[in-house]
């Protein structure tokens, strides 16, 4: 079904809030109240929804690949499987979303709230979840159990007590950035990182404070200056300092 922005409007102004399997092709809708709404299966590739209302609707396996998605709110979204591939999501708001199984492939999620979402096996390879000129990108209390993170760059990021068992950091960037002036660095405070696969990542300067690493892969992995205290390690061994 295709539609046209104004159409979409016109009809949630009259109560309609059914848009599965809609076709909107680099739609722009900029700061709208589209919250409630059922966008599932539809293709929203290259939109631009930026400041755009979209709380508690239902975008599971949808294609928003290229889209332009700046302080976008999706809190308690259902973005099951959706992808989100090359999308700019810088500032946006996902609390307490549900992310199963989405594609974020090479996003753009710096200063992203994901506070309480569940993102487990996700694909984010060489996904971007830097701080932004304006917030720091929340991943705390996140489920990131079995996701793909991969060359993804977490530099700077609030990762307290996320769920990280089973995913794979294989080279990805947590370390803090060499020419940033900012005294953040990633936090990794109780997070549990069981069985992950962490081969070849930069955790230099990372807060690792009671974090499980149990059964991790540290092979080749950089920890200089990293904070252990309370850590588990891969042996089980605990890190007092």
């Amino acid at each position: 079904m295709n539609l046209t922005t104004e159409q979409i409007l016109t009809k949630y102004h009259n109560g309609e809030k059914d848009f599965s399997h809609s076709k909107l092709l680099e739609a722009e809708i900029i700061k709208a109240n589209l919250s409630g709404t059922n966008f599932a299966h539809s293709d929203l590739r290259q939109s631009r929804l930026g400041q755009t209302d979209f709380s508690d609707s239902n975008f599971s396996h949808a294609d928003l690949s290229e889209a332009i998605l700046w302080g976008t709110n999706f809190n308690q979204a259902n973005l099951k499987q959706a992808s989100f591939r090359d999308a700019d999501l810088s500032n946006a708001h996902l609390i307490d979303s549900n992310l199963q199984g989405a594609n974020l492939i090479q996003a753009i999620l710096c200063g992203v709230n994901f506070k309480g979402a569940n993102l487990t096996n996700v694909m984010a390879i060489y996904a971007d979840f830097r701080i932004s000129s304006d917030y720091r990108t929340n991943l705390s209390e996140v489920n990131l159990s079995n996701a793909d993170l991969s060359y993804s760059f977490l530099s700077q990021a609030l990762l307290y007590r996320a769920n990280l068992n089973g995913a794979k950091l294989c080279r990805a960037h947590l370390g803090k950035r060499k020419y940033n002036q900012s005294n953040l660095v990633t936090d990794l405070t109780e997070a549990s990182l069981q069985n992950a696969d962490l081969s070849y990542a930069d955790l230099s300067g990372v807060i690792l404070v009671g974090a499980n690493l149990r059964g991790a892969d540290l092979t080749g992995t950089i920890l200089d200056g990293a904070i252990l205290t309370n850590a588990i390690m891969p042996d089980g061994q605990v890190i007092v300092l």
